[in-house]
């Protein structure tokens, strides 16, 4: 296994992991999911639906690794990851909601980590 295939196990994995995690989290109505998507403007019928696409993405990265033929796959998860943290992102500048930038922040880089990683190998 070469070092870009180590790191895109690595990272695919420790995205796919953080994203299920926080869909789990979306669609119990964790307190704190709550109170983001308050203060950045995101209805809270929004929640499940970004649970799903939180997750498929996760699904979607773990398939891209566990066959070959299912790359693209995994590369068009990591594109929808990107593009869902991008929307997180705009909507927490477009509140002035700063002060947990870095957990968007956070799951738009791996995602996006992943990305170029799969593209990469």
């Amino acid at each position: 296994m070469t070092g870009i295939q180590s790191a895109l196990l690595v990272v695919t994995l420790l995205t796919a992991a953080a994203n299920t995690a926080i869909a789990v989290a979306d669609l119990a109505g964790a307190r704190f999911v709550l109170a983001n998507s308050a203060a950045v403007g995101v209805p809270r019928s929004w929640l499940p639906r970004l649970a799903a696409l939180k997750l498929a993405g996760a699904t979607g990265l773990v398939l891209g690794l566990a066959d070959p033929a299912l790359r693209p796959l995994g590369i068009a998860a990591a594109c929808g990851l990107v593009l869902l943290y991008l929307g997180a992102l705009a909507f927490h500048l477009r509140a002035h909601v700063l002060y947990n930038l870095a957990f968007p922040a956070f799951y738009f880089a791996t995602a996006g980590a992943s990305l170029a990683l799969a593209v990469a190998s």
